[in-house]
Protein backbone atom coordinates (compact mmCIF):
# COMPACT_ATOMS: atom_id res chain seq x y z
CA UNK A 1 0.00 0.00 0.00
CA UNK A 2 0.85 4.03 -0.90
CA UNK A 3 0.00 5.54 2.29
CA UNK A 4 0.73 6.36 5.94
CA UNK A 5 3.86 4.43 5.43
CA UNK A 6 6.01 3.46 8.05
CA UNK A 7 9.38 5.19 6.97
CA UNK A 8 9.59 8.72 6.13
CA UNK A 9 7.85 10.49 2.91
CA UNK A 10 12.09 11.29 2.04
CA UNK A 11 13.18 7.60 2.67
CA UNK A 12 10.37 7.10 0.80
CA UNK A 13 11.22 8.63 -2.26
CA UNK A 14 15.10 7.97 -1.92
CA UNK A 15 14.21 4.17 -1.91
CA UNK A 16 12.49 4.88 -4.96
CA UNK A 17 14.78 7.10 -6.41
CA UNK A 18 17.44 4.35 -6.19
CA UNK A 19 15.64 1.31 -7.14
CA UNK A 20 15.74 0.14 -10.74
CA UNK A 21 13.18 1.65 -12.91
CA UNK A 22 9.58 -0.15 -12.93
CA UNK A 23 9.14 -1.55 -16.73
CA UNK A 24 6.67 0.24 -18.98
CA UNK A 25 3.87 -1.94 -18.31
CA UNK A 26 3.59 -1.31 -14.63
CA UNK A 27 4.13 2.10 -15.16
CA UNK A 28 0.99 2.52 -17.27
CA UNK A 29 -0.98 -0.16 -14.43
CA UNK A 30 -0.02 2.76 -11.83
CA UNK A 31 -1.02 5.21 -14.44
CA UNK A 32 -4.31 4.11 -15.03
CA UNK A 33 -5.24 2.88 -11.74
CA UNK A 34 -4.63 6.33 -9.96
CA UNK A 35 -6.34 8.09 -13.09
CA UNK A 36 -9.72 5.83 -12.95
CA UNK A 37 -10.00 4.70 -9.03
CA UNK A 38 -10.75 6.59 -6.25
CA UNK A 39 -8.44 4.68 -3.88
CA UNK A 40 -5.58 3.71 -4.74
CA UNK A 41 -3.95 2.94 -1.47
CA UNK A 42 -4.08 -0.85 -2.63
CA UNK A 43 -1.78 -0.26 -5.65
CA UNK A 44 1.81 -1.88 -5.49
CA UNK A 45 4.40 -0.27 -6.12
CA UNK A 46 7.76 0.36 -8.03
CA UNK A 47 10.04 -0.77 -4.88
CA UNK A 48 7.80 -3.79 -3.92
CA UNK A 49 7.38 -4.52 -6.97
CA UNK A 50 10.88 -4.99 -7.57
CA UNK A 51 10.93 -6.74 -4.16
CA UNK A 52 8.84 -9.60 -5.48
CA UNK A 53 10.18 -9.79 -8.48
CA UNK A 54 13.55 -10.78 -7.04
CA UNK A 55 11.73 -13.10 -4.52
CA UNK A 56 10.73 -15.02 -7.61
CA UNK A 57 14.71 -15.08 -8.82
CA UNK A 58 15.99 -15.97 -5.44
CA UNK A 59 13.44 -18.72 -4.93
CA UNK A 60 13.37 -19.89 -8.74
CA UNK A 61 9.59 -20.08 -8.10
CA UNK A 62 7.92 -21.25 -11.34
CA UNK A 63 3.94 -21.57 -10.15
CA UNK A 64 2.69 -18.86 -7.46
CA UNK A 65 -0.59 -17.68 -6.22
CA UNK A 66 -1.55 -14.32 -5.62
CA UNK A 67 -4.81 -13.57 -3.12
CA UNK A 68 -5.78 -10.21 -3.77
CA UNK A 69 -5.25 -8.77 -7.66
CA UNK A 70 -6.44 -5.26 -7.10
CA UNK A 71 -5.37 -3.80 -10.69
CA UNK A 72 -2.34 -6.57 -11.45
CA UNK A 73 0.56 -4.69 -10.92
CA UNK A 74 2.09 -7.10 -8.81
CA UNK A 75 0.73 -10.23 -10.60
CA UNK A 76 2.86 -8.57 -13.67
CA UNK A 77 6.30 -8.26 -11.64
CA UNK A 78 5.68 -11.43 -10.67
CA UNK A 79 4.99 -12.92 -13.66
CA UNK A 80 7.47 -11.06 -15.42
CA UNK A 81 10.23 -12.29 -13.55
CA UNK A 82 9.06 -16.14 -13.92
CA UNK A 83 10.50 -18.44 -16.60
CA UNK A 84 8.43 -18.92 -19.89
CA UNK A 85 6.39 -21.88 -18.58
CA UNK A 86 5.85 -20.09 -15.01
CA UNK A 87 1.97 -18.97 -14.13
CA UNK A 88 0.47 -16.70 -11.50
CA UNK A 89 -3.08 -17.62 -10.13
CA UNK A 90 -4.47 -14.49 -9.04
CA UNK A 91 -7.40 -14.41 -7.34
CA UNK A 92 -10.08 -11.28 -7.27
CA UNK A 93 -13.21 -10.71 -7.34
CA UNK A 94 -13.97 -6.84 -8.56
CA UNK A 95 -14.36 -7.08 -11.82
CA UNK A 96 -13.87 -3.00 -12.58
CA UNK A 97 -10.14 -3.88 -11.10
CA UNK A 98 -9.74 -7.03 -13.90
CA UNK A 99 -10.91 -4.76 -16.00
CA UNK A 100 -7.88 -1.97 -15.70
CA UNK A 101 -5.99 -5.17 -15.83
CA UNK A 102 -7.06 -6.66 -18.78
CA UNK A 103 -6.68 -3.42 -20.83
CA UNK A 104 -2.65 -2.76 -19.25
CA UNK A 105 -1.36 -6.53 -19.93
CA UNK A 106 -3.32 -7.08 -23.39
CA UNK A 107 -0.37 -6.32 -25.54
CA UNK A 108 2.50 -8.01 -22.85
CA UNK A 109 3.76 -11.55 -23.34
CA UNK A 110 4.11 -11.61 -19.70
CA UNK A 111 0.14 -11.49 -19.92
CA UNK A 112 -0.01 -15.01 -21.17
CA UNK A 113 1.21 -16.23 -17.48
CA UNK A 114 -1.01 -14.81 -15.14
CA UNK A 115 -4.61 -17.44 -14.67
CA UNK A 116 -7.17 -14.76 -13.37
CA UNK A 117 -9.63 -16.16 -11.13
CA UNK A 118 -12.43 -14.41 -10.33
CA UNK A 119 -14.94 -14.75 -6.85
CA UNK A 120 -14.78 -14.83 -3.26
CA UNK A 121 -11.24 -16.14 -2.29
CA UNK A 122 -12.37 -17.90 0.57
CA UNK A 123 -14.64 -20.26 -1.76
CA UNK A 124 -12.17 -20.28 -4.73
CA UNK A 125 -8.73 -21.15 -2.82
CA UNK A 126 -9.94 -24.75 -1.77
CA UNK A 127 -10.39 -25.38 -5.86
CA UNK A 128 -7.12 -24.71 -6.56
CA UNK A 129 -4.61 -27.27 -7.05
CA UNK A 130 -1.25 -27.45 -5.47
CA UNK A 131 1.15 -26.71 -5.58
CA UNK A 132 2.67 -23.51 -5.34
CA UNK A 133 6.12 -22.75 -5.14
CA UNK A 134 5.40 -18.95 -3.96
CA UNK A 135 2.03 -17.41 -1.88
CA UNK A 136 1.25 -13.66 -1.88
CA UNK A 137 -1.15 -12.54 0.45
CA UNK A 138 -2.63 -9.07 0.06
CA UNK A 139 -6.36 -8.85 0.02
CA UNK A 140 -9.08 -7.91 2.84
CA UNK A 141 -7.31 -7.71 6.03
CA UNK A 142 -10.22 -9.05 8.16
CA UNK A 143 -9.74 -12.65 7.00
CA UNK A 144 -6.00 -13.27 6.30
CA UNK A 145 -5.85 -15.25 9.27
CA UNK A 146 -8.83 -18.15 6.72
CA UNK A 147 -6.53 -16.99 3.81
CA UNK A 148 -3.36 -18.30 5.66
CA UNK A 149 -4.92 -21.86 6.43
CA UNK A 150 -6.62 -22.51 3.03
CA UNK A 151 -3.39 -21.35 1.22
CA UNK A 152 -0.58 -23.21 3.43
CA UNK A 153 -1.31 -26.83 2.70
CA UNK A 154 -0.88 -25.70 -0.94
CA UNK A 155 2.68 -24.67 -0.70
CA UNK A 156 5.41 -27.08 -0.90
CA UNK A 157 8.11 -27.59 1.28
CA UNK A 158 10.59 -25.30 0.80
CA UNK A 159 8.23 -22.41 -0.86
CA UNK A 160 7.63 -18.98 0.18
CA UNK A 161 4.72 -17.38 1.80
CA UNK A 162 4.70 -13.74 1.62
CA UNK A 163 2.11 -11.52 3.36
CA UNK A 164 1.72 -7.97 2.44
CA UNK A 165 0.59 -5.29 5.02
CA UNK A 166 1.90 -6.93 7.63
CA UNK A 167 2.24 -3.87 10.22
CA UNK A 168 -0.78 -2.40 9.03
CA UNK A 169 0.55 1.36 10.24
CA UNK A 170 1.76 0.41 12.82
CA UNK A 171 -1.51 -0.92 14.49
CA UNK A 172 -0.78 -4.12 15.25
CA UNK A 173 0.95 -3.31 18.01
CA UNK A 174 -2.30 -2.02 19.83
CA UNK A 175 -4.78 -3.69 17.25
CA UNK A 176 -8.01 -1.96 17.78
CA UNK A 177 -10.02 -2.50 15.08
CA UNK A 178 -10.93 -6.00 13.15
CA UNK A 179 -8.16 -5.64 10.62
CA UNK A 180 -5.49 -4.81 12.82
CA UNK A 181 -6.55 -7.62 14.89
CA UNK A 182 -6.84 -10.28 12.30
CA UNK A 183 -3.45 -8.89 11.01
CA UNK A 184 -1.76 -9.79 14.30
CA UNK A 185 -3.68 -12.63 14.46
CA UNK A 186 -1.38 -13.80 11.47
CA UNK A 187 1.46 -12.84 12.41
CA UNK A 188 1.40 -14.82 15.62
CA UNK A 189 0.09 -17.77 14.28
CA UNK A 190 3.24 -17.56 11.70
CA UNK A 191 5.39 -17.17 13.90
CA UNK A 192 4.11 -20.07 16.35
CA UNK A 193 3.81 -22.77 12.94
CA UNK A 194 6.04 -25.40 13.77
CA UNK A 195 5.66 -25.44 9.51
CA UNK A 196 7.81 -22.88 8.99
CA UNK A 197 10.82 -20.37 9.36
CA UNK A 198 9.66 -16.37 9.51
CA UNK A 199 10.77 -12.50 9.72
CA UNK A 200 8.78 -9.45 9.58
CA UNK A 201 10.40 -6.89 7.61
CA UNK A 202 9.96 -3.39 8.32
CA UNK A 203 9.63 -2.91 4.50
CA UNK A 204 6.74 -0.19 3.44
CA UNK A 205 3.45 -1.21 5.37
CA UNK A 206 5.29 -4.56 6.86
CA UNK A 207 6.10 -7.72 4.82
CA UNK A 208 6.00 -10.95 7.06
CA UNK A 209 8.11 -13.49 4.50
CA UNK A 210 7.40 -17.43 6.09
CA UNK A 211 9.59 -20.58 4.61
CA UNK A 212 7.67 -23.52 4.83
CA UNK A 213 9.61 -26.11 6.23
CA UNK A 214 7.48 -29.39 7.49
CA UNK A 215 6.72 -31.91 5.92
CA UNK A 216 3.49 -31.33 3.85
CA UNK A 217 4.31 -31.37 0.07
CA UNK A 218 1.64 -28.90 -0.98
CA UNK A 219 -0.75 -30.66 -3.13
CA UNK A 220 -3.85 -29.21 -1.76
Amino acid sequence: MQQHLLASAEIEEYANLVTQQEPDTAAAIADKTRNTLQYTEMLTGKVEGRFLSMLIGLTGAHRVLEVGMFTGYSAYMMARALPEDGEVVTLEMNERYKAIADDCLKDDPHAKKIKVVMGNALETIPKLQGPFDMMFLDADKEHYPEYYELMFPKLKTGGLFVVDNALWYGEVTDPKDRKAEAIDKLNHTIKNDPRVENVLLTVRDGIHLARKTGDDHGTG
